[in-house]
Formats: structure tokens, sequence, C-alpha cells
């Protein structure tokens, strides 16, 4: 006897993937990893250049020694003190900055000025009507006055 799997598993997994927020999700990785490579392309062909007009191209061998005496073997590890990375962290900071300055400027401000545009047709095509907004307290000073009226005009008919 073959065992019949639950529909409503499946269903459910269909209906996790089709959400919105998951389509937006990979949607976002995928264009994350676009701009990474755009960021990476302006800090090699711009960046590091203009550092290396002050000194070497490559952030990564900006380093300080914490502990002497800091020595390298040829391929770049460190074979004796304390070596600490800067250049790295910097190239790194560079490559953040640009990045949040990338997506910011060329996807959520225009965003946020088409979402103000389509908000302010959308209530130039309701109209000028003003909703007034009415709080609890409100309401029940206004319920309370109306029984006090129906209570005085009982008293006087009777």
């Amino acid at each position: 006897m073959s065992e019949k799997k639950d529909p409503g598993i499946w269903h459910g997994f269909k209906a996790f993937l089709m959400r919105g927020n998951v389509v937006d999700l990979a949607v976002a990785v995928v264009i994350g990893a676009a701009f990474t490579n755009i960021v990476n392309s302006v800090v090699k062909g711009l960046i590091n250049p203009l550092v290396g007009a002050i000194g070497t191209k490559n952030l990564d061998s900006y380093s300080t020694c914490a502990k002497e005496p800091c020595k390298a073997a040829a391929d770049g590890t460190v074979t004796s003190g304390i070596q600490i990375m800067w250049g790295s962290v910097l190239g790194a900071t560079l490559n953040f900055v640009i990045t949040a300055a990338v997506v910011y400027f060329l996807m959520v401000l225009p965003m946020a000025k088409y979402l103000a545009r389509v908000e302010a047709r959308r209530r130039a095509k309701e109209g000028t009507r003003e909703v007034v907004e009415v709080t609890e307290l409100e309401v029940l000073k206004e319920i309370r006055d109306a029984l006090v009226a129906q209570r005085g005009s009982g008293r006087d008919e009777r």
C-alpha cells in the first residue's frame, strides 16, 4: 500500500514561496549581488588608484605593527609580531559606504519620491474631503449628553 502525502504541506509550501515578501527578498539578493560587482569595480578602478596616488593601490597592504618585530613571509602571512591590517578594514568600509550610497540614491530615494507622487494623486482624486477623527472620550460625552437630553425631555412630559 502506498501512503498518501498530505496535500496541505505542499500547498502551504507553495503559498510560502509565492508570498510577496519571499519573492521581494529573492529579487533583493540578486540585485545586491549585481551591486556588489559594481561597487567592487568602482573601488578597484577608482578608489584604489586614488589611494595609490598617496601610497599603494592595494588597501590590504596598509597595516600597523602592534607588537614588534613584525615579519611577514613571502606569501604575506605574519611570521612574528602582531600586525593590525587596518587597510582591509578601510577597504571594506569604503565598499559598504559606496554600496549604501548607490542603493539609497538609485533605489530608495526615487522610490520614496514615486510613492509620494502616487499618494498625492490618490488624495487629489478623493477630493478635499477631510476625515474628522473623533476620540473615544468625545463619543462618550456625546452619548452622555444625548441620554441626559432624553431623560430631561421624558420627565417634562409626565
